[in-house]
């Protein structure tokens, strides 16, 4: 069964827990079954200009918005959870999502995720390179580049046109066929980290 949850993030600036924006798509046996995009209001309104030029989200827009912390539990129960996340450059998205997680003190759940420019660069070799745009422009899917729910959808489709091509039903398979490793999302570090908290909550003083 190719299942899989692709998601993307926009930014305010150049820190990474200073999410904007998010959406996930959810595959299902190979099908998109499921849409979800959010704003954000992020920690610190600092907006970088050559940011807002990339996305266009401005300020005023996210300045009545949910913070992340109140968006995290629906988003983990009903997209996240007990799927392999993708990712288009999963190094920036992995690292928006670990970043914005521990700036909010929530603990790092048990995922894995792997990053569909790493599965493009296999199955696709010959591109003059691996965005995003690009192999999109070449599977013939039109998309508006960095509105993130274009981006997440756009991630998914690359995955399951990469599985097509592959002759492959599931995406465990496929990385497996074409030498792509897959990542926990969660460290060792932060598992002793959470681990230690999780102990320390279970003291009691009388």
């Amino acid at each position: 069964m190719l299942d899989f949850v692709a998601i993307d993030f926009e930014t305010a600036n150049k820190y990474p827990n200073s999410a904007i924006s998010l959406a996930a798509v959810v595959v299902k046996d190979g099908d998109i079954v499921k849409k979800g995009y959010s704003l954000i209001h992020p920690p610190f309104m600092q907006f970088d200009a050559g940011c807002t030029a990339i996305h266009g989200i401005q300020p005023k827009e996210v300045a009545d918005k949910p913070t992340f912390d109140k968006l995290w539990p629906s988003i983990y129960e009903n997209y996240l959870k007990g799927h392999i996340v993708l990712a288009h450059n999963a190094r920036f998205d992995i690292g928006v999502l670990r970043s914005t997680l521990s700036y909010y003190h929530l603990d790092w759940p048990e995922l894995t995720y792997a990053c569909t420019v790493k599965i493009s660069r296999k199955v696709w070799p010959d591109l003059a390179n691996h965005k995003l745009n690009t192999v999109g422009a070449y599977l013939g899917i039109e998309f508006k580049h960095h509105y993130a729910l274009d981006d997440a959808e756009t991630c998914a489709r690359i995955a399951i046109d990469a599985a097509k091509k592959e002759a492959v039903d599931s995406l465990p398979d496929l990385l497996s066929q074409i030498g792509v490793k897959s990542d926990a999302f969660l460290t060792d570090e932060q598992r002793r980290k959470q681990e230690a908290k999780g102990a320390g909550e279970q003291l009691s003083f009388f």
